[in-house]
């Protein structure tokens, strides 16, 4: 229930800002098949049990964002806390998507570590995990006939302790000491600030207030922190100096809240996206064996002749690092070369890579799809697109695509569409599904970039309406990665049961440098245009051609990939 109704007044009209309603998948999930400690509801970070919370009950709305296409926000605090476990911060979320976020709540773990994760763990003596906090700081408030009342409080923590996120009222007395715990210090991680959601108008503070969403600093699938849920909030902002609320660290070392390998089947087999290629793709994609078998060939620098790669990619040399020394390349004979080219739909497959997020809390199921070859760009000048011969174009395509599955439930969460050299997170609400909970992903024309929705994505300036275009539709050329997929890594399960492939320590490029000068062709694209956008369309041009002016060098395969143990590009 709200303390006070939240009003904004705009242009003389009085909105009331309604209560987001709670988002589900399309489908009921399935029963996962026995395991460890995956989609168990809890999960034990060492000298630390915590649950996720869903229900909120609602404290403060408001529209103080500065804009005409606000839609308002509102601040919870968790709702039906299991006896035994504390609050660490409330949750705020904008009031034009789906209720569907979560924090965490935590409790003492009931057994010993050493018992519960299978490792030593010496608590701090005489210091509990958990200790409430000795008072609060105001940080912000407001109380305003059109906003209505609204404090924002955080938490003071004891010596040794710390704050893991902000408490929210509707009233002026401080909140009671019972209302959140602050956790010991060395079961914390730093955190940092995520999205800005909230920036105060002038005309309702004298001082700025900002709302972010916060994660942990260090993400990826060797990092250990892990994210709380709560929101961080500030009336002045220094980039240097660290936040004054943590994420929790996980001290688990098995990572026991990981899906084992039926798990892991099953999780494909219910979430696994139907891939839709652009109806005029020429150049499709293949399984790696068929690249090989059918006339792929590796290069030694100061060698003239190729030589043919084995099915497997076994005679490939493994580990090093990418030092120029090999690549792949296509045959030279025009008719094999462009049987290669145009892939083979019928062999692709999705290879799958399985790791830890936010602190193995978090599932993310990494889908890698392979094009023998990614074609030339196009480019988009206002109402005119012009397609390049040779910009953009190179040998050997990787491109992938993200899942990321709460370890709490087995719930898909979002999915991060990678687009050339950055990307995307979409929540699940805003994906597009073609099957029960099996979204679908649209790779772009020619390059292969993914997105969650059809339509025409410029990369570039959309305000002038220059770059290069990515056209994505649905057509009859897909590859269902729920059937079709093999699982390649997976580290934290045994070496015994998973298995790398031998390309896959194959480190060096699988496409020769290319040198052209593409320059002069950018440049006979300018002059075709009127003088008033020339300097425009010249800057993005030049700027999203950065290597291909002079030369592109070979792209590498998945575990070259900052994104193999790192996160996603946020």
């Amino acid at each position: 229930m709200f303390g006070c109704e939240c009003l904004c007044w705009e242009s003389e009209s009085e909105f009331y800002f309604s209560q987001p309603q709670p988002f589900s998948l399309p489908a009921n999930l399935p029963e996962w098949p026995q395991g460890q400690g995956f989609a168990t509801g809890r999960i034990c970070l060492g000298e630390l049990e915590v649950l996720k919370v869903s229900k909120f009950e609602s404290i403060w709305s408001c529209n103080l964002m500065h804009g005409k296409t606000n839609k308002g926000l509102t601040f919870y605090k968790p709702a039906g806390i299991p006896d035994g476990f504390f609050c660490l911060g409330h949750y705020c979320q904008p009031n034009d998507q789906p209720l569907r976020g979560y924090v965490l709540v935590a409790r003492n773990a009931t057994s010993s570590p050493e018992e519960e994760v299978g490792y030593a763990y010496e608590p701090v003596l005489d210091m509990p995990a958990l200790k409430k906090p000795l008072n609060y700081t105001l940080i912000w408030s407001t109380d305003t006939e059109h906003i209505g009342c609204g404090y924002f409080w955080l938490p003071n923590p004891p010596l040794g302790y710390k704050a893991m996120g902000v408490v929210v009222t509707d009233k002026p007395e401080e909140p009671k000491l019972e209302e959140v715990r602050c956790v010991r210090v060395d079961l914390t991680e730093s955190c940092e600030m995520g999205d800005l959601i909230l920036a105060t108008d002038s005309k309702f503070s004298k001082y700025p207030f900002q709302v972010w969403n916060t994660r942990p600093c260090k993400r990826g699938m060797l990092a250990r922190g892990v994210s709380v849920g709560t929101f961080y909030c500030s009336t002045y902002l220094d980039s240097e100096e660290e936040l004054e609320i943590s994420c929790l660290k996980n001290l688990d070392s098995t990572l026991h809240a990981m899906p084992n390998l039926n798990q892991i089947e099953a999780l494909i087999k219910h979430y696994g996206p139907t891939v839709f290629f652009h109806p005029d793709e020429v150049y499709l994609p293949s399984s790696v064996q068929w690249f090989f078998k059918n006339g792929a060939l590796l290069y030694q620098d100061g060698n003239v002749k190729g030589e043919s790669i084995d099915y497997r990619g076994s005679n490939l040399p493994s580990g090093g690092k990418n030092d120029g020394a090999f690549w792949i390349d296509l045959p030279n004979k025009d008719d094999v070369r462009d049987h290669l080219k145009n892939g083979n739909l019928e062999s692709a497959e999705l290879y799958v890579h399985v790791k830890p997020a936010m602190g193995g809390t978090f599932t993310d199921i990494v889908m890698w799809v392979f094009c023998p070859f990614n074609g030339p760009a196009t480019i988009k000048v206002g109402l005119m697109s012009i397609a390049m011969s040779k910009i953009g174009q190179h040998v050997g395509d990787w491109e992938h695509f993200t899942l990321r599955v709460s370890n709490f439930t087995g719930e898909l969460w979002s999915v991060f569409f990678s687009q050339h050299s950055g990307g995307e997170w979409v929540d699940a609400f805003n994906l597009e599904f073609i099957e029960g909970n099996k979204s679908i992903v649209y790779s772009s024309k020619c390059g292969h970039a993914s997105y969650p929705h059809p339509g025409t994505y410029l990369q570039g300036s959309s305000k002038l309406g220059i770059g290069v275009r990515n056209d994505a539709a649905r057509s009859k050329f897909i590859v269902d990665s729920s059937t079709r997929y093999q699982i390649i890594a997976a580290e934290y399960l045994d070496d015994e049961i998973m298995k790398e492939p031998c390309w896959l320590q194959y480190m060096r490029e699988w496409g020769p440098t290319i040198v052209y000068d593409s320059r002069a062709e950018l440049e006979k694209l300018i002059d075709l245009l009127p003088l008033f956008v020339r300097f425009s369309v010249e800057n993005i041009i030049f700027e999203l051609f950065p290597t291909e002016l002079y030369g592109e060098e070979g792209p590498t395969g998945p575990k070259e990939k900052d994104n193999w143990k790192g996160d996603e590009i946020c």
